[in-house]
């Protein structure tokens, strides 16, 4: 696909290119025609101003945690999870294993994980940060680690017929520096288990399975 879109990006310079030799021959338009007249646009007028009873309302929904609040405490605890790593979907996965440590904070508005364990044979730690947004009515999630600089940003809805959370967003990719898009899957099993699943565009750009982890709480 980028041998694709560099043979592209070439054609259409020599094509660009040819075009503006083209133009140089042509004469040029008149210059004494006039310009015509520029239209006025009527500024739109702005939403009235709620009252103060009403934006005391609307805060107070906004910054009261819910039942989605509640729900993102299932994932509170000490986890340990066992992880399995795709590069290639043709290929065996690489197993490894971690632990996850969750705790809600803010008065329960937010969830705060942390993850250790080891990827690829190199130490990984990171940290993710969920929440329920109010006024969007969907939730909202981050992650970051030590295995780059960049921060993953996801966003989704709870689906109760499966009981899974679904979220999708953008991360960066190193070997472009541009946004990927990202997916991910959390299924809640029962209050001792959940499976995360992570979903992203391969090497043919379709998407593929990165990575799947099983939870199961502490005892």
């Amino acid at each position: 696909m980028r041998k694709m879109a560099i043979l592209f990006c070439t054609v259409s310079s020599i094509m660009l290119s040819c075009n503006n030799k083209s133009e140089e021959a042509k004469p040029t338009a008149d210059s004494t025609a006039k310009t015509a007249p520029t239209e006025t646009k009527t500024a739109t007028p702005s939403a009235p101003m709620p009252s103060q009873a009403a934006m005391d309302s609307l805060w107070k929904e906004f910054k009261t945690p819910g039942d989605m609040h509640k729900w993102m405490e299932k994932t509170n605890g000490n986890w340990e999870a066992e992880i399995s790593v795709w590069m290639d979907p043709a290929a065996p996965p690489e197993k490894t294993k971690g632990t996850m440590v969750q705790s809600s904070i803010l008065g329960g508005r937010y969830v705060v994980g942390k993850y250790s364990g080891v990827i690829f044979k190199q130490p990984t730690e990171g940290q993710t940060t969920m929440g329920y947004d109010n006024g969007k009515k969907m939730f909202v999630s981050t992650w970051i680690d030590n295995q780059g600089t960049g921060i993953v940003y996801m966003s989704g809805n709870y689906d109760e017929k499966t009981k899974t959370l679904n979220l999708s967003g953008y991360q960066t990719d190193f070997i472009t520096g541009k946004d990927t898009n990202i997916r991910e899957e959390l299924t809640i099993i029962d209050d001792d288990s959940y499976t995360m699943t992570m979903f992203g565009p391969g090497w043919d750009g379709k998407e593929m399975k990165m990575m799947q982890g099983t939870y199961k709480r502490k005892k």
